[in-house]
């Protein structure tokens, strides 16, 4: 399934996603630090969810209480939700 997040409090306006069977797959993120978030991309293709989820939560950037990692782990806790 296709999911599609508007992440707020980080510099991507953008992040979407497919799961398949719990698999993140054809990850990419809009803005933000262009070259940051295609390794992210990458680095989680395949990645089961759950762990994504495990490693990303509460990652900070800067000032920011949040970041696109984090944001990232936010939309794959929507997505597993239901």
């Amino acid at each position: 399934m296709h999911y599609t997040l508007y992440p707020k409090g980080v510099c991507s306006s953008r992040i979407e996603l497919d799961l398949i069977d719990n698999k993140i797959h054809n990850l990419t993120y809009t803005g933000g630090c262009n070259g940051n978030l295609k390794a992210l991309g990458a680095l989680c293709e395949g990645m089961d969810a759950h762990e994504v989820i495990h490693r990303l939560s509460g990652i900070t950037c800067g000032p920011n209480s949040t970041s696109c990692s984090d944001q990232l782990a936010t939309l794959l806790k929507q997505a597993m939700e239901g």
